[in-house]
């Protein structure tokens, strides 16, 4: 079972990461912005091609190695669990490593030609287009975080029938593999894990929902309705994560209150079965949707507008990832390699967004 979950794992980062390039928008490739006339040239067709090739080959061979070696050498448990994780990281510090590679010939490609110089940059805003926004209100986040001090309260009332040892960690098959002596902060620990992140979700929906709409300037009804699109299936997205680590979250606890609380098989099931929506969640997010609705098909016909581009806002994205920009009032801003939201780190508020709840939690974790 470990090993079959490990190699699901990973086949899932080595599909997402190889895919990325095509996630995108086609106006941004490798973090460099690419005037409409320009997305569909040869060399930046290479690029993502080999980009994908290089990662799915090497990831496929990296998780076939893995395979023969656990069923060969049968090691033990803790040593293939290390091997896993390490071989998903290197999948990802390989994607990251390539990226950075094609992110700088694509800017050499695009200065050397001078794409965009002969074209009027054009930042739109449409003040309008908030009105229709669909993504859902902050009171659905609250609720989660009600069930979260519900189940604090009734762990306080049950807190003298509780074990003398508080797990601190489940293995992959849901039983706890690390404990701490009971206190009355050891004993709702987990829940106030819990209760952070969903704070924490409550935030970046609150704050994604502020930040900028950003419409394309020569197709301008077609890139509005599929950016009002992927705000909407991104909040759900998050409320549907906040949901399920809610529920996760909540079985522990109560299996720590109740002892004899579910069988095994829902035990081991649960995790298994958080970890396969999760992963079916995001892959249907990220291929259906794409990064800022791009793969989205919204059936609106328009002309494309001559002579004029986005606005190029490449100088404010240090190696085509990290965005600093204290001009932008956003503290959340779309992606440029990946789908989904990343922050403004030209906003102080970015910092204490980013690390304020991993900073708790750490320290909840050392407390224990």
């Amino acid at each position: 079972m470990t090993i079959a979950l490990l190699l699901a794992i990973a086949t899932f980062i080595i599909i997402i990461q190889a895919a990325i390039p095509y996630l995108l928008k086609p106006t941004i490739v490798f973090g460099v912005t690419i005037p409409n006339g320009y997305t569909k040239n040869e060399k930046l067709l290479f690029y993502k091609k080999m980009y994908a090739s290089i990662v799915f080959i090497i990831g496929i061979l990296t998780i076939t190695a893995f395979m023969i070696w656990a069923m060969n050498a049968k090691p033990l448990e803790e040593k293939m669990m290390i091997s896993g994780v390490a071989i998903q990281f290197a999948i990802l510090i390989l994607s990251m490593a390539l990226y950075f590679v094609f992110h700088a010939k694509t800017s050499k490609l695009k200065t050397e030609n001078q794409w965009g110089a002969n074209l009027k940059q054009v930042r739109l805003v449409d003040i309008a287009a908030r009105t229709a926004d669909e993504m859902l209100p902050f009171t659905i986040f609250l609720l989660p975080m009600v069930i979260t001090i519900g189940l604090i309260i009734y762990t306080t009332i049950h807190y003298p029938s509780l074990p003398e040892l508080i797990p601190t960690h489940w293995g992959i098959d849901g039983q706890p593999d690390a404990f701490t002596e009971k206190t009355p902060f050891s004993a709702i620990a987990l829940l106030l894990i819990l209760l952070i992140m969903q704070g924490m979700m409550v935030g970046i929906n609150e704050l994604t929902k502020r930040s900028g709409i950003k419409i394309q300037a020569n197709r301008k009804k077609k890139s509005r309705a599929q950016q009002l699109a992927f705000r909407k299936y991104s909040s759900w997205l998050l409320f549907a994560t906040a949901l399920l680590l809610t529920i996760l979250f909540a079985f522990l606890q109560l299996m720590t209150i109740h002892e004899n609380i579910g069988g095994t098989a829902i035990v081991l099931a649960l995790p298994i079965a958080f970890i396969i929506i999760i992963f079916g969640m995001t892959a249907v997010y990220a291929f259906k949707v794409g990064q800022g609705g791009a793969r989205l098909d919204v059936q609106i016909t328009e002309e494309e507008v001559e002579g004029i581009t986005n606005f190029d806002d490449d100088q404010y994205w240090k190696l085509g990832v990290i965005y600093v920009n204290k001009d932008d009032p956003s503290i959340f801003i779309e992606k440029r390699f990946g789908v989904g939201w990343t922050v403004n780190f030209g906003n102080p508020i970015s910092y204490l967004i980013f690390f304020g709840p991993l900073l708790l939690i750490l320290g909840i974790s050392l407390y224990l």
